[in-house]
């Protein structure tokens, strides 16, 4: 069945000349201990929501700034220079990996990725390609670039889940309801199956590469695994990311595992092999806390929350805090990403506010 390894795969993850940050307070926290300060980032720090990035991307196709060196690590670097944030998180898209194997896809402004020839039958999955290293060469030069310029800031690598990749080659493109992708898993489990063990292995390659260049961590995301119940997740999807968190073990650099409307998959998300779960606006923290005894949380403020004025921004980063201190460790984050029309300002306050809160001892 899907999901097993081979013993000739490769189930030992590269290691990397990383830099000593032993004691950054993300690296802390996702460890469980107690960090200087209650680490924070956001997802989708580096994007629309600030001036500069608009300033550098503009005119620049999607795609080709996730493989232009040069201008990914500025990217990258953006938030980090503006917020103050505990982390960066490497500038790309989750259909980079794909992109750089073969597969014909593309990103369309205001839709998101897009498949001409959608993949439906075991013909189709046959056909797709794998991923060799030197293919994501340029993202490996980005993260050797972002080392050498984020002194003590951890890098955060990434790469989207086999299930959430799945969606959008057999949907053609993002999806609503996911009709197509659920019918597939039901209808011809084995195609199902060999689709996302073939999706497996290009996003731990792709994140074997990033390791190797030297990420301190990596977040894969599931973004749309919550459309799945339980059941469906353990069978159809549970298999797969546990052989891409597990073949990143031996790297030694925290694992976080995140998911949209995740709340019910918590526990199963930390079965696949997460040091980090990453918990959306939903589900409150210490809620959170007892589906996954012993774990890390990442989140979980709405990013909505962020356009309703100083005071509710104020109360409600501090009861996130708050209710955070229940987990074994908690990194202070967003429940999904930045929204494009966030002031940058406000982001700002919100790490200073909680860089200024004391962390669970």
């Amino acid at each position: 069945m899907g999901g097993e390894m081979t013993n000739g795969e490769k189930n030992v993850a590269p290691v990397s000349g990383r830099r000593d940050l032993t004691n950054a307070p993300l690296l802390v926290a996702a460890r469980g201990g107690t960090p200087a300060r209650i680490p924070v980032w956001f997802m989708r720090q580096a994007g629309r929501s600030l001036p500069e990035y608009r300033a550098v991307r503009r005119g620049i196709p999607m795609l080709e700034a996730c493989f232009t060196p040069d201008l990914a690590c500025e990217i990258t670097l953006q938030p980090v220079r503006r917020h103050g944030v505990d982390a960066a998180i490497l500038f790309s898209d989750i259909v980079v990996p794909l992109v750089a194997a073969g597969v014909q896809l593309d990103i369309v402004a205001g839709v998101g990725p897009v498949v001409p020839f959608p993949v439906r039958s075991t013909a189709d999955v046959a056909g797709l390609p794998k991923l060799e290293p030197e293919q994501v060469e340029p993202v490996a030069q980005t993260v050797r670039l972002l080392v050498g310029e984020l002194g003590d800031t951890p890098l955060i690598g990434f790469a989207g889940a086999p299930f959430t990749l799945a969606s959008y080659l057999v949907e053609g493109g993002p999806s609503r309801h996911h009709e197509r992708t659920k019918a597939l898993m039901h209808s011809d489990p084995q195609t199902w199956h060999e689709l996302l063990d073939r999706l497996a292995e290009i996003t731990l390659e792709f994140l074997r590469v990033q390791v190797a260049a030297g990420v301190d961590a990596v977040q894969l995301f599931d973004s749309w695994a919550g459309a799945l119940p339980a059941a469906d997740y353990r069978r159809f999807v549970l298999p797969h990311s546990r052989r891409v968190l597990a073949g990143l073990a031996d790297a030694g650099i925290p694992r976080i595992h995140f998911g949209v409307g995740t709340g019910e998959l918590l526990g199963a998300m930390r079965e696949a092999g997460a040091d980090v779960v990453g918990v959306d606006w939903r589900v409150p923290l210490d809620a959170a806390a007892g589906r996954v005894p012993g774990a890390a949380l990442q989140g979980n403020l709405d990013p909505a929350l962020l356009f309703a004025g100083a005071e509710v921004v104020e109360t409600e980063v501090r009861r996130v805090v708050t209710q955070g201190r229940a987990a074994t460790g908690h990194i202070f984050n967003l429940g999904h990403g930045v929204l494009p029309e966030t002031d940058p300002d406000v982001l700002t306050r919100v790490v200073e506010l909680v860089h200024s809160l004391e962390p669970a001892g």
